[in-house]
C-alpha cells in the first residue's frame, strides 16, 4: 500500500444521548449492531413494497441500493423494519449536522409557521440575512441563490460569459471558452455536465455546451499555456474532487491558476459544492491553500438537507450582472434560507471546525491501521471528513457487505474508491465502529471480484 499517512491518536468519545423522533431521550451505545430496532412497531415487508412500487412509477434514473430509509437521528438511519444503519454517506455529503438536529428543526418549523415562499419578485428577510452571513465569512461581496449545486454552476457559467462581454464591450472575439479538469464533476444540467469530465455523463446528451477543454488535474504547465491564449472565460476547479475520487489539489496548482487568470483576464471558479462548508475542517476548502477565487459555488450541506445552492462572487464580477440576466422562482426562499442560517451558524464556529479536523485525522489513522495491510488497498487520502480509500478492484462488493452489516458508504472515481463523508457531528466512537465494520467486510473484495 502506497502513500498511507499516519496521524496522531485521540481518545474515544463515550456513549451518546440521542433524541429519538418521539422526543424521548434514550441511552444508546454508539457502536450498535444492525438489527437493533428503532422505537415503534416493526413494519415487516414495507421495504419490499416500496421498492416494487418505485419500479412501477419512477423514471429509472437511479441504480438505488436495496435499502428503504424511513427515519433517522444523529448519525443513525432506520428502515421501516427497524434495521439500524450508521450513516457515512450523509445523503452524499449533505447532512453535515446529521439527522434531526434540534436547532435546524427549530429553524425550519418556526419559519414554516411564518412564511415559506414568496418568489424573488419580493424581498424576504432570511434570504438577505443568509447573504449577509455568507459575505461576512468569505472572500465574496455578493451572493446569488439557486436550488442545487448544478444550478449554482450554471449561474457561474453565465456570470463568466457576461463578465467577459461586460469587460470587453468593443471586442469582436470575446473569451468564451472554459477549462475544466480530469476527474471533475460539476453537475448534470447541460452546461454543468459539459464541464464534467466523465464521458458517460455527457455522451448520451451530446451535443452539450461547446467550448470546454479538459486538462489533467494538477498540470500547471498545460493550464497556464491554455489560459495564456486569452480566450478562456473561466477556469472551473474543485479544490478537492469528491465524485472524481477524493483528489486534493496542490497549493502550487491553485496558485498557478490564480496567477494565470489574473494575468490574462480569466475568472477562477472554485466548485466547493461537496468539499466546502466545513467538511475539510476549514469553513471553505480553499482556505487551506491561501488562494481566493473570483466565484465560488456551494450547495450540498448549506441548508442541512433542503435544496439550496449559492454563487458567491466578488464585486468586480457582480458589477457585470444586470436585472434579468439570471433568476429562479424558488431559489433563496424563506424556509430554506432560515434552515441554512442555522447550519452556517453551527458549522462556522471555530470549535466545530477544529473538531472536524481532529476527527478526520483520527479516522484516517483508524483506516490505515485497520485496512492498510490489505493487498487491495492502494491509498487512504483526504482531509477532514472527506476521505477516500482507493482500491485496486471494484469497491462495490465491499460497499454491499458494509450495507448488510449496518454501514452506509459511497463509491467514487472509477468505482474503485470508497468515499467516506459522514455527518460532521459524528463521534470518534462511531468512526471506530465504522472502521471495524470495514475491516470485517474486507474479505468481500476477494469474493466479489472473482472473474
Amino acid at each position: 500500500m502506497n502513500s498511507l499517512h499516519h496521524c496522531l491518536n485521540h481518545p474515544i468519545t463515550p456513549a451518546t444521548n440521542l433524541c429519538r423522533p418521539s422526543g424521548k431521550h434514550v441511552r444508546v451505545r454508539a457502536c450498535t449492531n444492525v438489527g437493533v430496532h428503532a422505537p415503534g412497531s416493526l413494519k415487516v415487508g414495507v421495504s419490499k413494497e416500496v421498492m416494487e412500487a418505485e419500479g412501477r412509477v419512477m423514471v429509472g434514473t437511479y441504480a438505488r441500493a436495496p435499502v428503504v430509509l424511513s427515519s433517522g437521528t444523529g448519525c443513525k438511519l432506520y428502515d421501516p423494519e427497524g434495521r439500524e444503519y450508521l450513516d457515512l454517506s450523509s445523503g452524499i455529503a449533505v447532512n453535515a449536522l446529521g439527522h434531526g438536529d434540534p436547532d435546524w428543526l427549530r429553524a425550519v418549523t418556526q419559519q414554516a409557521n411564518t412564511l415559506t415562499h414568496v418568489s424573488n419578485v419580493y424581498y424576504s428577510i432570511p434570504q438577505v440575512e443568509l447573504a449577509k452571513r455568507l459575505v461576512a465569512c468569505s472572500f465574496a461581496d455578493r451572493v446569488f441563490f439557486s436550488n442545487s449545486g448544478t444550478e449554482a454552476n450554471e449561474a457561474a457559467i453565465k456570470f463568466a460569459r457576461k463578465f467577459q462581454r461586460f469587460s470587453h464591450p468593443d471586442e469582436k472575439q470575446l473569451a468564451t471558452q472554459f477549462i475544466s479538469f480530469t476527474n471533475s464533476f460539476h453537475g448534470r444540467t447541460m452546461g454543468a455536465v459539459a464541464l464534467t469530465s466523465k464521458e458517460h455523463y455527457r455522451s448520451p446528451f451530446e451535443p452539450v455546451m461547446p467550448g470546454v477543454t479538459f486538462l489533467e488535474y494538477g498540470n500547471i504547465q498545460a493550464a497556464t499555456e491554455l489560459i495564456q491564449c486569452g480566450n478562456t472565460a473561466a477556469v472551473f476547479v474543485e479544490p478537492i474532487q469528491g465524485e472524481g475520487g477524493i483528489y486534493s489539489a496542490t497549493k502550487e496548482f491553485l496558485y498557478s491558476l490564480r496567477r494565470a487568470c489574473d494575468d490574462f483576464g480569466s475568472l477562477l471558479v472554485f466548485d466547493e459544492v461537496q468539499c466546502g462548508l466545513g467538511r475539510t475542517g476549514y469553513l471553505w476548502a480553499h482556505e487551506a491553500y491561501g488562494v481566493v477565487p473570483d466565484i465560488m459555488t456551494l450547495a450540498k450541506p448549506l441548508a442541512g438537507g433542503l435544496p439550496i445552492g449559492a454563487v458567491l462572487v466578488t464585486e468586480r464580477v457582480a458589477t457585470a450582472i444586470s436585472f434579468g440576466d439570471h433568476g429562479s422562482t424558488f431559489a433563496g426562499g424563506p424556509l430554506v434560507c432560515n434552515a441554512a442560517l442555522a447550519v452556517l451558524e453551527k458549522i462556522s464556529r471555530p470549535g466545530f471546525l477544529a473538531s472536524v479536523s481532529k476527527k478526520g485525522l483520527y479516522f484516517k489513522e483508524l483506516l490505515i491501521k485497520k485496512l492498510g495491510g490489505n493487498s487491495h488497498v492502494r491509498e487512504v487520502r483526504g482531509i477532514g471528513l472527506i476521505i477516500g480509500v482507493e482500491l485496486d478492484v471494484s469497491a462495490s462488493p465491499l460497499v454491499n457487505a458494509c450495507q448488510n452489516s449496518g454501514l452506509l458508504i459511497l463509491t467514487a472515481g472509477k468505482g474503485n474508491v470508497l468515499r467516506l463523508v459522514p455527518p460532521l457531528i459524528i463521534t470518534e466512537q462511531e468512526l471506530e465502529h465504522a472502521a471495524e465494520i470495514l475491516f470485517k467486510c474486507l474479505p468481500a473484495l476477494d469474493k466479489g471480484n472473482l472473474d
